[in-house]
């Protein structure tokens, strides 16, 4: 950031050629002997990392110890007064004379950032040290309040006495009147002990000596956040409603016409000592954003940017006032940043908004990394890559230091106990790389405007020869003729009384100095009948202001009567106006308390919807199981009925085959007693002729009496349209591959399927069925018998062909006509299964 300076001064250029690497000191943070500590101070510039047995990086196999070298290293009993002497101190002296300084506080959560940034009030940390050390040096070289004003761009402007003057009575009268001690207020909480605000703070008697005498200065002091990328003015005044302070509003970032970076709108209160402005650091303290988290009970949740404005500008000639110029303005920065800590979700078990809080602050500070890596490689490799420091609000907001307009400086705080060893190897890593960037050397300023040093006290002294009632002709210094008649009298000695020439010169001066005489007779005469005008037309201007004085006066007498009464109802208007203030207060008071009994009872209100939804989700659950336990259930139960059916018509089955047996071992002995008597008979007699017909086949007709048939000829190899045809069905419909559209239709099916035996012989297998509708709207077949046709060679009228088919016959112990019934069963699921789709289940065959 660039020194202000109003407009741009016609100087000595502000960038010089040097540079140094920014600096970084490490502070170990003190902890209880009884924990195991992972880090050790080798000497004062190296501290060793021994990683502990639980690390990732000894689970990973890494059990190297490493060594990381700093530009100084204080070690766990360092006072707070010797770490700012070191550190801070230099950058003060630096901000008096002009510079730019950044000091960042780096580290993890719970390292000690904020203790080393702020510490206690027995021992003050850097930012009170280096107020004290300020205001110390500066003493009554500080100019008046509103002298220096700033102009809303970054810039100051500088006013006389007399305006700072009025600035400062206006401030007086529009300051709001203290509140009267008859008015309630509501009870606060009774501080603790051991608050901060509440011990005496002990001041640092440090300052500068190498203070510009003949320079004013005032101080300004700003406090913002960075808080989930977003920056807030922590000493803005916010409107309250009476009862809740309304939330502060986000900023936004600007550039000047210097380039330099500023907060727009940021809230900047001129100081005049150290109370005044560590007062204003409390203010802002409080209304920072800080958590409990497991490893800190007052974790910082953002970034806080502490920045001391020093303005300066030299006295005029005289030394009593600043030179009215405003290109004559230094303006410097030291900015203290007190940075969050980087943590691990695993180790803090952070959720919600801390959790979003962790990830936005991990965000920035991977965002300074990579600045940090970039800057690095483009001064060591010659490169000209683009610095993201727009990514964060943290590194946009100082990319001016970082580009080279002041010194810049880290101190690495760092918990040497075990179990941050993972987060520590990373800060270690970074700071390594800090360290390698190059930063500009700032200059001092010096105002080079041709006035002679020792002003201020050159009118010091001239005050108090004043005081103590000295004459102007005894004063060490020459007090300027306003008016004179000419040169003084020439030589008047005469040695001669023939000399002339001095008579003449004496005439001829005493001539001359009449005419001036005259002369300023007659400008005395004009100036006198100027004045004498002047105050002629004064008078008269006062005459008339005694006539308005006298007619406004009588207006105000008329008029007092109107005003006692609009006292009096103004009294009233204010009395009820207390009253509907206190009576507004209340009903405030209640709305909050409704609105907090509102969202308890949505709360209790969405916690019984959710133990509703738990129930149902439940219940369903054990409807789903009750309702698979009672399918298995129910096909446990047919599998079993479906078991006991199958052995009922086994036994049938059986039973029939033994009646079967009967018949056919009585029929085998009738036929051979026939056989014996056709024997007998052939012998006696020719056989007569046959009287009767044949007998004709005749088939089984299916069991249902609906005359709506589709018959199913599937393309077989076979010609279906040969012998053993059945013709009569009546509304039948032929099909070669059934549709539901064509199931629909009918109510019997028939499949007519034909192949060729073993012997060559034609068999033709008449599949029958009903048509059923399902509950899904759909169709299932369900066969109820199967109907068997066979050809058979024709009866001869030989003897022995009788004789011989008499024997297949009785061998095969088989009819011609033969039925072979079938147990159909249909397995499908309604409403989607396809109804030509059928499971047969042939029973065994049956012999008649």
């Amino acid at each position: 950031m660039k020194p202000s300076r109003g407009k741009t001064p016609k100087k000595t250029p502000r960038k010089p050629q040097n540079k140094d690497p920014v600096e970084v000191y490490c502070r170990l943070r003190p902890i209880s002997e009884d924990l195991d500590i992972c880090v050790t101070v080798v000497n004062s510039n190296t501290i060793q990392l021994k990683p502990p047995e639980n690390s990732i990086a000894v689970k990973n196999g890494n059990y190297k110890e490493t060594q990381h070298t700093f530009k100084f290293v204080f070690p766990e009993l360092i006072s707070q007064k010797a770490l700012f002497d070191h550190v801070a101190l230099p950058l003060v002296d630096d901000l008096i004379h002009g510079k730019n300084a950044l000091l960042f506080m780096y580290g993890i959560t719970s390292s000690g950032k904020t203790h080393t940034m702020q510490g206690t009030p027995g021992d003050g940390g850097i930012l009170p040290r280096c107020l004290d050390v300020l205001f110390n040096s500066l003493g009554d070289l500080q100019a008046r309040k509103y002298v220096f004003k700033p102009d809303r761009a970054n810039g100051f402007d500088v006013q006389t006495e007399a305006d700072a003057m009025m600035d400062r009575q206006k401030k007086e009268l529009l300051a709001p009147p203290p509140t009267p001690k008859s008015t309630p207020k509501t009870p606060r909480r009774r501080p603790p002990q051991n608050d901060i605000a509440t011990m005496v703070r002990v001041p640092d008697t440090n300052r500068i000596g190498s203070v510009d005498e003949d320079n004013n200065y005032s101080v300004f002091v700003s406090y913002i956040e960075i808080y989930n990328n977003y920056i807030y003015d922590l000493l803005e005044d916010t409107q309250s409603d009476g009862i809740n302070q309304k939330p502060l509003q986000s900023k936004t970032l600007r550039e000047d016409s210097n380039h330099n970076m500023y907060v727009a709108n940021c809230t900047e209160i001129e100081t005049k000592n150290t109370e005044e402005a560590y007062g204003i650091f409390m203010k802002g303290q409080r209304r920072r954003k800080v958590a409990h988290t497991q490893l800190n009970t007052e974790s910082s949740r953002s970034h806080s940017v502490f920045n001391i404005r020093l303005v300066q500008a030299p006295l005029d000639p005289v030394g009593e006032e600043v030179l009215q110029d405003k290109d004559q303005v230094c303006v410097a920065q030291l900015s203290l940043v007190d940075l969050a800590g980087s943590e691990r979700t695993g180790r803090t078990q952070n959720s919600g908004d801390r959790l979003r809080e962790a990830g936005n602050i991990n965000a920035s500070l991977m965002t300074l990394r990579t600045c940090i890596e970039v800057l690095r490689e483009n001064q060591m490799n010659n490169f000209n890559k683009i610095v993201p420091y727009r990514d964060s609000k943290v590194t946009h907001i100082f990319k001016n230091y970082f580009d080279g307009e002041g010194k810049v400086r880290m101190v690495v705080c760092v918990n040497p106990q075990s179990a941050d060893y993972d987060e520590t190897t990373h800060v270690m890593r970074f700071a390594e790389v800090t360290q390698e960037v190059q930063v500009a050397r700032p200059t001092a300023v010096k105002f080079d405007i041709g006035l002679t040093p020792g002003r201020r006290r050159a009118n010091l002294i001239y005050k108090k020869m004043l005081e103590d009632g000295a004459e102007l002709e005894d004063l060490p210094m020459e007090t300027p003729v306003i008016i004179n008649l000419g040169p003084a009298f020439p030589c008047l000695e005469i040695n001669d009384p023939n000399e002339d020439t001095t008579l003449q010169n004496l005439i001829a001066f005493l001539a001359e100095r009449e005419r001036r005489r005259h002369t300023l007779q007659e400008e005395l005469t004009r100036k006198q009948g100027a004045f004498r005008a002047h105050l002629m037309e004064m008078e008269r201007e006062m005459e008339t202001l005694k006539q308005q004085n006298d007619e406004l006066n009588m207006k105000l007498s008329s008029k007092d009567k109107n005003v006692q009464r609009f006292e009096k109802r103004i009294k009233t208007l204010e009395q009820e106006n207390g009253m509907l203030q206190r009576t507004h207060t209340a009903y405030e008071y209640s709305k909050r308390e409704l609105e907090t009994e509102l969202i308890e009872e949505k709360t209790k209100i969405k916690k019984q919807k959710h133990e509703q939804e738990r129930l149902r989700q439940a219940l369903k659950g054990v409807a789903g199981s009750e309702k698979m336990k009672w399918e298995k259930e129910c096909e446990k139960r047919v599998r079993a009925t479906q078991m006991e059916m199958q052995t009922k018509i086994w036994v049938k089955d059986e039973k029939l085959r033994q009646l079967k047996q009967i018949v056919c071992a009585r029929q085998e002995r009738e036929d051979k007693a026939r056989k014996a008597k056709a024997d007998l008979n052939r012998t006696r007699s020719p056989p007569p002729k046959m009287t009767q017909p044949p007998v004709k086949l005749r088939h089984r007709r299916s069991r249902s009496t609906s005359n709506a048939w589709i018959d199913h000829k599937p393309a077989t190899t076979l010609d279906t349209e040969t012998v053993l045809q059945p013709a009569g069905l009546k509304k039948k419909h032929t099909v070669a591959v059934p549709t539901v559209k064509d199931l629909k239709g009918t109510e019997n099916y028939m499949l007519t399927h034909q192949e060729e035996d073993s012997k060559g012989e034609l068999e033709t297998k008449l599949y029958k069925a009903e048509v059923l509708q399902t509950r899904g709207g759909g169709r299932a077949v369900q066969f109820t018998d199967i109907e068997r046709l066979k050809t058979e060679r024709p009866a001869s009228t030989s003897p022995k062909d009788r004789k011989r088919a008499a024997e297949e016959e009785l061998d095969s112990g088989e009819w011609t006509d033969i039925e072979t019934r079938c147990a159909v069963g249909y397995e499908g699921r309604p409403g989607n299964a396809d109804p030509a789709a059928v499971h047969i289940v042939p029973s065994k065959k049956m012999k008649k």
